[in-house]
């Protein structure tokens, strides 16, 4: 079996400091339980002051199930494959050959930059990819792992003697009548 080059999931923690939706669930939280114990000092929570518990469990539950998600995929990075293991009950093992690679991107914003991660979307022939692309989001040094990942491919290519070909195909019109 190759050698493991590089494991990763999805990063929770980097989700919830590094995006909008993550900074939400902060924001529920701290105010949830800003309330929860405003309303309890006060000793009472009856009528709207249950809404502050609701919050709390609510940024709870949002953070739990993320986590959870982020669990149920692991990542690894071999010479010639990328290996995806999903599932946490029922598992299922794929695999996209690197040399199969046509296009490895990254996307971040301003906020993921802050959290140093981003969002890896890569485009390949293989049968895994065919129908849209493998987007990876939240990924912690996703800089890094996108460069390495290009390195790979272009690695698997070279030791393949595998040359990607652009087919550039023009829509001449017509056909003429005759």
């Amino acid at each position: 079996m190759p050698q493991v080059l590089d494991r990763f999931r999805s990063s929770t923690l980097g989700w919830l400091i590094g995006t909008v939706a993550g900074w939400g669930t902060c924001f529920l939280f701290l105010l949830g339980l800003a309330g929860t114990f405003y309303f309890l000092a006060q000793g009472t929570l009856v009528g709207a002051a249950w809404v502050a518990p609701l919050l709390l469990a609510v940024a709870i539950v949002v953070l739990i199930l993320k986590w959870f998600e982020n669990l149920g995929i692991a990542y690894e990075v071999t010479e010639d494959r990328l290996i995806l293991h999903k599932g946490i009950v029922q598992k299922s093992i794929d695999e996209i050959e690197l040399y199969r690679v046509k296009d490895v991107r990254i996307d971040f914003s301003i906020i993921n930059q802050l959290a140093d991660i981003g969002t890896i979307t890569i485009a390949s022939s293989d049968e895994t990819t065919r129908d849209a692309p493998l987007v990876i989001r939240d990924v912690a040094q996703a800089r890094a792992r996108r460069e390495k990942l290009r390195e790979l491919v272009n690695t698997a290519r070279r030791n393949r003697g595998v040359r990607e070909i652009d087919m550039v195909h023009e829509d001449l019109g017509e056909p003429p009548l005759s």
